[in-house]
């Protein structure tokens, strides 16, 4: 039986982790659960799973039972993380707030399963130096791109693979132009037309940001170019990525859009597990289209092959102008088409530092949120 520890239990992914291991009580245990501050449904959480350690960042937690461990602020869940017993530590915090918990987890020779796509955004050099110094700590993607073309890189050697497909629903916007974009408002870019997701990444999905961030993540996670990475539009997100080979072969993964998915497959890993999720049929469905991404009108995706072919902090300074673009926006302080402006605009202004230690990632990280945040008080 494998022990978990969820960071992020109250959120998206959190909750359908939990789903997982409701399904799986033979397989998997809940050793401990983090939130930010819904304490409210944590304590339910808490009732039914029983964790020995428990955390928030932002409530302090009162609990009658001093049997579990509890845990306040940022700090006091590192050490969390340090002294919990468990095989595999779900980073599923949203946004760049993954990265420090994700490096002490595998610090503390931790596996992690990884929702945070943001993590190897900022720091994904690091954290590939850090796994290679502890070989028994294993990486596992949860985002269900990432976990299809994990999957399929197993049907052959590293050597053999000749490019990653890493594939795109679209978003809401689909086949729209710039000028189309200039009257969207918040609940249009809400409404992504295939995946239930928190807001943050509904709205990257929206501006095609969230595959920009993806590509990003696959560079590192597979250790491939990012030449060797072609992202294509598949609306109806049923092949969630795929590998082709030096032969011509093309490997991908197919189901229905399910994060239930990708989250069992990286806990069970090795093995797979039986579910009664809904399966897809080939018959019944009319057809599976692909085209290439608008990069003229979804320029933040554009912005993300500028950033990490740049390198060193162009990439942190991407995601942190995109976390506060998108948290101004969901304010509805600023427009729809002013997020990849700000972003264009914060990568314009600094000054690239390479091979940067998790410190300078942090301020630079801080440094750029403050930045914008104050041009828009």
């Amino acid at each position: 039986m494998k022990k978990i520890l969820i960071l992020g239990s109250t959120g998206s992914i959190g909750k359908q982790t939990l789903e997982v291991i409701r399904q799986n009580k033979k397989h998997f245990q809940v050793a401990g659960l983090v939130c930010k501050n819904n304490i409210f449904l944590l304590k339910e959480q808490i009732k039914e799973f029983q964790p020995s350690y428990v955390g928030a960042y932002d409530n302090k937690i009162n609990l009658n039972d001093k049997k579990i461990k509890c845990f306040f602020g940022e700090e006091e869940i590192l050490k969390l993380i340090k002294l919990i017993d468990c095989d595999i530590v779900v980073v599923a915090i949203s946004g760049a707030a993954g990265l420090r918990p994700a490096f002490t987890a595998i610090e503390s020779n931790k596996n992690v399963a990884l929702a945070t796509k943001e993590v190897m955004v900022l720091a994904g050099e690091l954290i590939k130096k850090e796994l290679k110094k502890r070989p028994k700590v294993k990486l596992f993607p949860i985002d269900s791109e990432h976990s299809a073309i994990w999957q399929s890189l197993r049907a052959g050697n590293k050597e053999e693979v000749e490019k990653i497909i890493l594939t795109c629903s679209g978003g809401p916007f689909l086949g729209k132009k710039i000028k189309d974009l200039e009257t969207v408002n918040l609940k249009q870019a809400l409404n992504h037309p295939n995946w239930k997701m928190g807001s943050k990444i509904t709205i990257d999905s929206a501006t095609l940001m969230n595959k920009g961030l993806e590509l990003i993540e696959a560079r590192w996670l597979f250790n491939i170019p990012v030449e060797k990475i072609e992202i294509i539009v598949h609306p109806q997100s049923i092949l969630h990525s795929a590998v082709q080979f030096t032969d011509g072969s093309i490997i991908g993964q197919f189901g229905l859009p399910d994060m239930k998915v990708p989250i069992q497959y990286a806990l069970s890993y090795p093995k797979r597990l039986k579910n009664n999720l809904s399966r897809f049929s080939f018959t019944e469905l009319k057809s599976l289209t692909f085209k290439k991404p608008d990069l003229k009108t979804f320029n933040c995706l554009k912005l993300a092959y500028d950033a990490i072919k740049i390198g060193g902090t162009m990439p942190t300074v991407l995601n942190a102008a995109d976390e506060a673009a998108v948290e101004l926006f969901l304010k509805e302080k600023i427009k729809f088409l002013d997020i990849p402006e700000i972003i264009f605009q914060a990568m314009q202004k600094h000054k690239t530092i390479k091979n940067p230690g998790l410190s300078e990632i942090l301020l630079v990280d801080k440094l750029t949120r403050k930045m914008i945040y104050e041009n828009y008080k």
